[in-house]
C-alpha cells in the first residue's frame, strides 16, 4: 500500500514511538493526525504534515472525533497506528501492601481498552473508503511490548495489557478481512524513550549491555521505519514483530 495521498491517525503521536512515527509517515507523504493527551499536545514540536489532536485513548467521543477529522481530510484513512501507553509499575504484593487495584485498571484501560477502542472506530472510517488492488483499505499497526512475553517484577499490569494486545492481533486481523483491513502489532524491547529520560547513563548501559546484538538501546526511527515496512507490505497480516536485538528479559 502506498502511503502518499492517505491520511494516518497516530495516537501517541506527540512524542516516543508515537512522534516518529508520526514524522515518518509525513516525510513519505501523508497526512498525519497525531493523537495525544493535551499535556503533551502542547509541548510537541511543529512538524509539517502533522497536525496534533488533542484526545484520551480511553474516551470514546475524543476518539471518534478524531477519527473524523482524520476521515474528512480529503485523503483517505488508510493508516493507524497505535502508540499511545502507560508503564506505571507495581507488585502483585510488596511491603505496602496488594497491588493497587485501580493502578492496574488504569494501565489495562489505557493500553489495552484504548488500543481496541481506537481499532473499532477506525474501522468504521477505514470500511468506508474506496479498495485498492486486491480490496485492500488500510492497516492498523498496535504497539506491544517484550513485556508481553517476558514480564518482569512489578510489570504484572503492564505485562498483562501488552499480552492483551498481543492476543487480539490475529482475531482482530481477521475479524477485519473482510473489509481489505490488516492488523498487526509491533512488540519493542528496550527502546530510548523519553520514559528512559530519567534514569542514569550507567543504569542505561546496563539495560544495553542485556541486548545480545546490537548491545544497545533501540532507537523510536527503528519502529517508525518498520511500521513504515508494514505498511507498505501488502502480504504481512495478523503478526506481532518483535523489535528488540533478540532480548529476552530476566526476572528483574
Amino acid at each position: 500500500m502506498e502511503i502518499t495521498a492517505t491520511a494516518a491517525l497516530v495516537t501517541g503521536g506527540a512524542s516516543g514511538l508515537g512522534g516518529a512515527t508520526a514524522r515518518a509517515l509525513a516525510g513519505r507523504g501523508a497526512r498525519v493526525f497525531a493523537l495525544d493527551l493535551p499535556n503533551a499536545v502542547e509541548r510537541a514540536e511543529p512538524v509539517e504534515g502533522v497536525s496534533y489532536v488533542a484526545g484520551d485513548v480511553t474516551d470514546a467521543d475524543q476518539v471518534q472525533a478524531a477519527v473524523g477529522t482524520a476521515a474528512d481530510s480529503g485523503l483517505p484513512l488508510r493508516i493507524v497506528v497505535n502508540c499511545a501507553g502507560v508503564g506505571w509499575a507495581g507488585r502483585v504484593l510488596s511491603k505496602k501492601g496488594p497491588h493497587d487495584l485501580e493502578l492496574f485498571r488504569k494501565v489495562v484501560e489505557v493500553n489495552l481498552i484504548g488500543t481496541f477502542n481506537v481499532i473499532r472506530l477506525a474501522a468504521v472510517a477505514m470500511a468506508a473508503t474506496e479498495p485498492l488492488d486486491a480490496g485492500a483499505r488500510g492497516v492498523v499497526i498496535n504497539t506491544a511490548s517484550i513485556a508481553a512475553f517476558d514480564g518482569q517484577i512489578g510489570q504484572v499490569a503492564y505485562a498483562a495489557s501488552k499480552g492483551g494486545v498481543v492476543g487480539l492481533t490475529l482475531s482482530a486481523a481477521r475479524d477485519l478481512a473482510s473489509f481489505g483491513i490488516r492488523v498487526l502489532t509491533i512488540a519493542p524491547g528496550i527502546i530510548d524513550t523519553p520514559m528512559l529520560a530519567g534514569v542514569t547513563d550507567e543504569f542505561r548501559a546496563g539495560l544495553a549491555g542485556g541486548v545480545p546484538f546490537p548491545k544497545r538501546l533501540g532507537r523510536p526511527d527503528e519502529y517508525a521505519r518498520l511500521a513504515v515496512s508494514i505498511i507498505e507490505q501488502d502480504y504481512l497480516n495478523g503478526e506481532v514483530i518483535r523489535l528488540d536485538g533478540a532480548l529476552r528479559m530476566a526476572p528483574r
